[in-house]
């Protein structure tokens, strides 16, 4: 088993527990659920800079990475900063995150956040809205075609934009249908963790105009983001270079700053 077919077998397990003991009923109780979600798509559209800032505490490849930081801060630091965005990882066994970071985030901020996580269940989608993301990821990866399908039209009955990422041509084919706003390039492979940005270049010409285009992983410096510009991304996910940091908001307003000069 590979490091993500581990973390989708934990995965089950534990939306199978979460299930029984939180029903959808209960979720849909949400007051957060009457909230109208911001939509990312259209706020990346309108950026020049495009920055989508993560929250994580640490990952499988790099173990820990800022376990020290009050999640409410680093959302008002990232929104004071002018991000686009904030991708806040909610699982708790790989990346050390919760649906408690979401919450807080949410709480802070009204800047579009997004829920990171492995989802392979319609459960997580409704527990996503409930607990105040407006966005969802999906991996193709993980995923049949069948399931991306079901999964992103859930996610827009809900008033959720969909970020779906891809690693490769084949994943990018099977993915591609109208319930997505954007395609996320990971540089990341999966199987040895190299990164490479070539792999957002080779596969930009593939994803048609309609979505925004994301590149995701290995972005660590105002060239690179320049760089794939050129190539028509108009989304950056960025996270273990702020989070490093003690102060990742300063960190992402001193970035945004040099991008804008």
């Amino acid at each position: 088993m590979n490091i993500l077919d581990k973390i989708v077998a934990d995965k089950r397990k534990e939306v199978d527990l979460k299930k029984s003991l939180i029903t959808v009923p209960q979720l849909e109780g949400s007051i957060l659920m009457e909230r109208t979600s911001v939509s990312l798509a259209t706020v990346l559209r309108k950026s020049g800079r495009g920055i989508i800032a993560e929250h994580k505490r640490r990952s499988p490849s790099k173990s820990v990475i800022n376990q020290n930081l009050n999640v409410q801060d680093v959302a008002t630091g990232y929104a004071d900063a002018g991000v686009c965005g904030m991708s806040v990882l909610t699982d708790g066994k790989y990346f050390g995150g919760s649906l408690d970071d979401l919450v807080l985030a949410r709480a802070a901020v009204n800047i579009p956040l997004l829920r990171k996580e492995f989802i392979i269940d319609e459960y997580q989608i409704v527990e996503a809205k409930a607990y105040g993301a407006d966005v969802i990821l999906l991996i193709a990866a993980i995923l049949s075609k069948e399931e991306i399908k079901r999964y992103s039209e859930l996610a827009k009955s809900l008033g959720l934009d969909v970020l779906l990422e891809v690693h490769n041509e084949e994943e990018l084919q099977k993915s591609i249908m109208p319930s997505l706003d954007m395609l996320g390039v990971n540089n990341r492979n999966l199987k040895t963790f190299e990164v490479s940005l070539e792999t957002s270049k080779s596969l930009s010409t593939q994803i048609p105009d309609d979505f925004v285009k994301v590149s995701e992983s290995g972005i660590n410096s105002i060239e690179a983001i320049q760089d794939l510009m050129a190539y028509g991304y108009q989304g950056f996910l960025i996270g273990e270079n702020f989070m490093k940091t003690n102060d990742p908001g300063a960190s992402a307003k001193l970035f945004i700053d040099e991008l804008n000069n």
